[in-house]
C-alpha cells in the first residue's frame, strides 16, 4: 500500500508541477512577484496532495521567529520537500542554485523570471564572491535568500558537512540569519520514491544576529541546526514507532563551497 500511494502521489506531484507551469506562463510577463505567487501555490498544493494521498502532514513551529524584510534563510536539507514546503512564509525570496537548472525548459524560465541566484560552480572560489554580491543586492531590496548550508541533501543522521558559502554571505552582508530545522527526510527520503505517512516537523529557530565572524557564525549555525534537527527526528521516531532512519551510504565529499540548491 505504501508503494502504491507513493506512486500515485509522485505522478500527481509532477502533473501538478507541469500544469502549474503551463497555466502560469502569463505570470512570467507580470513580474517577479507574480511568479513567486505561483510558486507558493505550487508549494501549498503539493503539501495538500501529500496529505490527501500519502497521509503526510506538516507542523510548523516557531513561526513568530520569522523576521520581516531582508533575511538569510538557512534550512536543513534532507529531501526535495524543503524546496517547496517553506515558500508560504516568504514573499520575495531567492534560492542560490546551480545555473544548469536555468537551462531546463519552462522550469528554468521561471527561475530566471523570479530572479534567482544562479551560479557557475566551475568558477570555484569566485562563485562565493558572485553569491555574496548578488545576495547583497537582493537584501538591499528587502528580499530573502535561501542557502542550504550543506549544499546538497543529506540523509537523516548523517554527520554535518556545512559549507563556507553560507558563512561568507552572512559575514559579508551583515544580515540576520534564520536557521530552519526539520525532519522531512524521515518521511520523504532522498533518492527514494517512497512518501511515508506521518507529520513532518519544521522549526524556525531564533535568528542569529549580525556581527559574528564567519567561523564563529558557522559554528553557531551548525550547533543550532544539528541539535534542533536531532530533537525533531527523535520526537517523530518516538511518535511513529514503525518509522526508521533511512539507510544507505553517505554521498561523496563535495569540493564546492557555495551551498547552492541541488534538488
Amino acid at each position: 500500500m505504501l508503494a502504491l500511494r507513493s506512486l500515485v502521489f509522485n505522478v500527481a506531484f509532477y502533473v501538478n508541477l507541469i500544469a502549474a507551469m503551463l497555466v502560469g506562463l502569463p505570470t512570467m510577463l507580470m513580474g517577479r512577484r507574480a511568479v513567486m505567487s505561483l510558486a507558493r501555490y505550487w508549494g501549498r498544493s503539493s503539501i495538500w496532495l501529500a496529505r490527501l494521498i500519502c497521509g503526510l502532514d506538516v507542523e510548523y513551529r516557531g513561526v513568530s521567529n520569522i523576521p520581516k524584510g531582508a533575511i538569510l534563510i538557512a534550512p536543513k536539507h534532507q529531501s526535495i520537500w524543503e524546496t517547496f514546503g517553506l515558500l508560504e512564509f516568504f514573499d520575495d525570496f531567492s534560492f542560490v542554485l546551480k545555473r544548469e537548472l536555468t537551462w531546463i525548459p519552462f522550469f528554468g524560465w521561471y527561475l530566471l523570471a523570479a530572479e534567482q541566484i544562479a551560479i557557475n560552480r566551475s568558477q570555484g572560489s569566485s562563485a562565493l564572491a558572485q553569491v555574496s554580491a548578488a545576495a547583497q543586492r537582493l537584501f538591499a531590496e528587502g528580499r530573502q535568500v535561501y542557502i542550504f548550508p550543506e549544499g546538497t541533501r543529506r540523509p537523516v543522521g548523517a554527520p554535518p558537512a556545512y559549507k563556507y558559502g553560507v558563512a561568507q554571505v552572512y559575514a559579508s552582508t551583515g544580515v540576520k540569519c534564520l536557521p530552519v530545522a526539520l525532519n522531512a527526510g524521515l518521511f520523504w527520503p532522498r533518492r527514494s520514491f517512497l512518501r511515508k505517512p506521518g507529520k513532518i516537523l519544521v522549526e524556525f529557530l531564533p535568528v542569529i544576529e549580525p556581527g559574528l565572524d564567519a567561523r564563529s557564525f558557522l559554528a553557531e549555525l551548525t550547533e543550532r541546526l544539528e541539535s534542533a534537527t536531532d530533537r525533531l527526528v527523535a520526537e517523530s521516531l518516538a511518535r511513529h514507532p514503525g518509522l526508521s532512519r533511512p539507510s544507505g551510504s553517505l554521498p561523496p565529499a563535495r569540493t564546492d563551497t557555495t551551498g547552492e540548491t541541488r534538488a
